[in-house]
């Protein structure tokens, strides 16, 4: 820094966030004395975000009130709850261009250290206190924990997650509560059913929480085309409760996955009803409040100075060329995804190295597999269709068929020349590799918003008179792609001998863990890595979804659902994945577990150790210098508000215990049942305290 005061370094460093600067003094002082506490005028609360050791991001809404307006806001960091002991100050200005949002950079903190803060307008009207935490320093031997969340959508469910979280958080001695939150995406829900139009979806009621200024209805739901409507939905869902308690008690570290924009879109591309539209400016619109509602360390385009989004202006342009990682070279997608980079790395004393990716934006389009579908087999592919066409012309090392066998005929592979998918795009995943190799962290940590890990079941192994005979070569694949990025990615963490490779991710709605490789039998498989996967704080998921439109004469329900003799419903589904049909089909014949798996084929999953495809709520890590440690916390489906403190019952509680492995070894994970019962979850039910039924 030489030539440059520290204040003005600091403050450049601001300015390139996009926020205010709240410096930390040498000495405490007092809080000012004109502040009253108003949360009435801040509707939106308080929150934190991406701690540094010396620094985190604050940030606040305060819009017009009736009686009161604001244009500028002073934040105080103190040592205390009571903020007798004020450790940084600072001031912003707050207008409509933002929103009425305001961040700022505290920085000259010390590291590991709990702070308090608060926001004052020039009237003494003052914000609810929030709690933040810096990060420890990079030498630090302690055990890092948080928690990872996603998936929230609080027009068709409730927040009680974090209320749970916040519970037990409480109650937990200093040196064991979480450090931050490590949010996965689909942090709101872009796509919005108003009740006259849907009341109901499954058993939940459609709440009427907001409206879109503008939108735009596509079928019976309603999609933001402008960034008011996104803007709306931030509001919307900020008044939550308990998602406002949860930001203001800890740092959160947000990543976007792909309801932040638009569901099925990628790139600044939307797609509805199998048709891709254009939308660059709503890519540009959706980024713009994204950045302003979420307190976090992005780089932004334009002026360094000014502390607010720069929105590039662009228009609505098809896509026509593209690079060999099918990033669309159209001038006006490049200035709409780069507009907000959101992928960056984060580093917690010795154990933890966090590296975040955006998963979306600068992902491919997905090849269409529509010709690879029959209504019999619901939410399932050919697993070796979906590989030929994700893995275009590296296929078979570089000799993809020219047709694909299915149902009977030859389907042209229409991405024989066709580069393989990418989600992360050349330079993103230069980028992902290098903080990899360099790592010296003990746990390399990937903050993945969907994850990596393949769901797959043998209907090949269908018994005759099971149903409808299965027209594929191989595997029914429920989800997996991107073969060929993750094969790459995996032979580095190979070829370079690096051990405490792990995955947290989102976005499924279900609760998954298991060891990370590049193939599945019969192919090689080769574990170089473990990877969790967490349930929805509140969004429906699959085992919902089949609950309610499986009809019980469905020849295939066994396979996805189990009726048991009290009339309640248990997902066979779990069953399926981990050990194959013919597990959930004794099952369904017998009611007996054992029976059901004594039927398991160990080629189905040899990579997973933990699957309930009907999980919601969160979970946590602890990451020390010999183990890690992930705790899934289970809440029932939350459908209404839990008025109780602790965000009501809990479902179950399973911790999945790693130990850091050598080069050359595989990962193993112990997992076990601390409470409850998981429903037909575990690979091994003797691992389980339960019946796990």
């Amino acid at each position: 820094m030489t030539g440059i005061s520290r204040r003005e370094f600091l403050a450049a460093t601001a300015a390139a966030l996009g926020a205010g600067l709240a410096l930390g003094d040498l000495e405490a002082q007092p809080h000012s004395p004109r502040w009253r506490e108003r949360r009435d005028l801040y509707p939106q609360g308080v929150a934190s975000g991406d701690p540094h050791p010396d620094s985190v991001i604050l940030w606040t809404r305060r819009p017009p009130a009736a009686e009161s307006t604001a244009s500028r806001l002073t934040v105080e960091v103190a040592e205390d709850p009571r903020f007798a002991r004020v450790v940084a100050r600072g001031t912003a200005e707050v207008s409509a261009d933002t929103d009425w949002t305001c961040r700022f950079l505290a920085a000259g903190l010390h590291p590991g250290r709990e702070y308090w803060y608060r926001f004052t307008d020039e009237h003494g009207s003052g914000s609810r206190p929030g709690r933040t935490l810096t990060a420890p320093a990079d030498d630090d031997p302690r055990p890092v924990r948080f928690a990872f969340v996603s998936c929230q959508s609080v027009t068709e469910g409730a927040c009680n997650a974090y209320r749970r979280m916040i519970f037990e958080d409480e109650r937990r001695p200093p040196e064991e509560r979480l450090g931050f939150v490590l949010h996965l995406g689909d942090f709101i829900y872009e796509v919005v059913w108003y009740p006259e139009d849907r009341a109901r979806r499954y058993a939940r009621r459609i709440r009427g929480l907001y409206r879109l200024p503008n939108g735009e209805k596509i079928a019976d739901l309603h999609v933001p085309t402008t960034l008011e409507d996104y803007r709306t939905t931030y509001r919307a869902y900020l008044l939550d409760p308990d998602l406002q308690d949860a930001r203001a008690r800890w740092p959160f570290v947000p990543v976007w996955d792909n309801h932040e924009f638009s569901w099925q879109g990628w790139q600044s591309q939307q797609v509805f009803g199998g048709q891709t539209r254009p939308a660059q400016t709503r890519k540009v619109a959706a980024n713009q409040a994204w950045f302003e509602f979420q307190p976090a360390r992005i780089r932004k385009p334009g002026d360094p100075a000014r502390d607010r989004f720069s929105a590039p202006p662009v228009r609505d342009v098809p896509l026509r060329s593209f690079d060999d990682h099918g990033l669309g070279l159209e001038p006006d997608n490049l200035a709409a995804i780069r507009s907000l980079e959101i992928y960056r790395s984060f580093r917690w004393g010795r154990n933890v190295d966090l590296i975040i990716t955006d998963n979306r934006s600068y992902a491919a389009q997905p090849p269409d597999t529509s010709a690879f579908t029959r209504r019999e087999f619901h939410w399932v592919e050919p697993d070796n269709a979906v590989e030929i066409l994700d893995s275009g012309r590296a296929y078979a090392g570089g000799h993809p068929p020219a047709t694909i066998r299915w149902d009977g005929r030859d389907v042209p592979n229409l991405r024989r020349d066709a580069p393989p998918q990418s989600f992360l795009g050349r330079e993103q995943k230069a980028w992902f590799l290098d903080r990899l190799r360099r790592s010296e962290a003990v746990w390399k940590i990937w903050g993945h918003s969907f994850g990596t890990l393949v769901w797959r079941s043998d209907f090949q192994n269908l018994p005759n008179g099971a149903g409808p005979r299965w027209p594929g070569e191989g595997y029914a694949l429920f989800s997996g792609s991107y073969f060929v990025e993750r094969a790459e990615i995996l032979d580095v963490v190979r070829d370079e001998r690096i051990t405490g490779f792990a995955v947290v991710a989102g976005d499924r709605h279900s609760f998954w863990a298991g060891t990370v490789s590049a193939d599945l039998p019969p192919k090689p498989f080769e574990p170089l890595g473990v990877e969790f996967i967490t349930g929805s704080i509140s969004a429906s998921g699959i085992f919902e979804a089949a609950e309610y439109s499986l009809p019980k004469d469905d020849p295939l329900r066994a396979l996805y659902l189990h009726d048991r003799p009290d009339g309640t419903v248990a997902p066979a589904m779990n069953l399926a994945a981990l050990h194959g049909v013919r597990s959930a089909l004794a099952l369904h014949e017998t009611g007996d577990v054992g029976q059901a798996l004594a039927r398991s084929n160990p080629e189905v999953a040899p990579h997973l150790s933990f699957v309930d495809l009907g999980g919601h709520g969160y979970a946590t890590v602890r990451a020390s210098a010999g183990e890690l440690e992930t705790e899934f916390v289970c809440i029932p489906r939350p459908i209404e508000r839990s008025e109780r403190p602790d965000g009501g019952p809990l479902a179950y509680r399973v911790v999945h215990r790693v130990p850091l492995w050598r080069p050359g070894e595989p990962p193993r994970l112990i997992p076990r049942v601390v409470e409850g019962e998981p429903p037909l979850a575990m690979k091994h039910p003797a691992d389980s305290a339960g019946s796990n039924e």
